[in-house]
C-alpha cells in the first residue's frame, strides 16, 4: 500500500542550483495509526522475532566480539552513502596496521564511523537518552579527523546538503534546510520521549526510520 507523503517539500538554493528539500511532518502521525488486526499481527510477529534474537544472544560465547564486527560492518555500509569504496577486509587490515587496498582517506573516514558508533553506545550505556546532545556528541567524533573536520563537528549543519547525484540539481534526496534542522530534531526528541502521548518502542523505531 502506498503511503501518503509525511511531510512537505521546499525549494532552496545552494551552490548556484536549486534542490527540493524535504521537511518531515512531526511524529506521531496524524491521524493516529489505525491498529487493524493485520497491523497487530505484524507487530506481534516483530516482538516475537526480537525475543528470539535476545535469546540467541545469550548463547554467544562472546557478545562483545559480535558487537565488534557488527559495528564495523554497519560503519562500512553507512560510509557508502558518502561514496567511499571500502570493504570490511580493508577496514580490518587498517586496524591491524596493514596496508588496505583502497585510499587511506576512505579508511580513516570509516574508522571515524566506528569510533562514533562506539561513542554513542558508551553514552547510551551511561544513561544519556536519545537526544540532540547524543547526536552532536556522535557527530563530533565522526568529523574529528579527515574529510569534513572543518565542517563544524558536533553542531547541526548551517548549509544545505544533498544525497545522491553529482550536484544539487540531480540529487536523489534533499534533507531539511538548515533553518529547519533544530526544529525537526526537537520534534523528534518530543516523540522519542513520549510527549504528548506514549507510543510502543518498536513502533517508535519504525516511524522514526521512515
Amino acid at each position: 500500500m502506498k503511503r501518503n507523503l509525511r511531510g512537505r517539500y521546499v525549494t532552496v538554493s545552494t551552490v548556484g542550483e536549486t534542490v527540493r528539500a524535504f521537511v518531515p511532518a512531526p511524529l506521531p502521525p496524524r491521524p493516529s495509526i489505525c491498529w487493524a488486526p493485520e497491523l497487530h499481527d505484524k507487530f506481534d510477529q516483530a516482538l516475537l522475532a526480537l525475543g528470539r534474537l535476545d535469546s540467541v544472544s545469550t548463547l554467544l560465547p562472546d557478545t562483545s566480539m559480535f558487537l565488534y564486527m557488527y559495528i564495523r560492518k554497519e560503519a562500512v555500509l553507512s560510509s557508502m552513502i558518502e561514496g567511499t569504496q571500502l570493504s570490511l577486509s580493508d577496514l580490518l587490515l587498517f586496524e591491524l596496521d596493514h596496508q588496505p587496498g583502497v585510499p587511506l582517506d576512505d579508511v580513516r573516514e570509516v574508522s571515524n564511523y566506528v569510533a562514533a558508533l562506539n561513542r554513542g553506545l558508551q553514552l547510551l550505556r551511561g544513561g544519556l537518552p536519545l537526544s540532540a546532545r547524543l547526536f552532536r556528541e556522535i557527530h563530533a567524533v565522526l568529523l574529528s579527523r579527515g574529510r569534513g573536520n572543518n565542517q563544524t563537528p558536533g553542531e547541526f549543519r548551517r548549509s544545505q546538503n544533498w544525497i545522491g547525484g553529482t550536484r544539487p540539481g540531480n540529487a536523489a534526496y534533499g534533507p531539511p534546510p538548515p533553518e529547519e534542522v533544530s526544529e525537526c530534531i526537537s520534534r523528534l526528541e518530543l516523540f522519542l520521549h513520549d510527549r504528548p502521548e506514549p507510543t510502543p518502542v518498536l513502533l517508535k523505531a519504525a516511524l522514526a526510520h521512515v
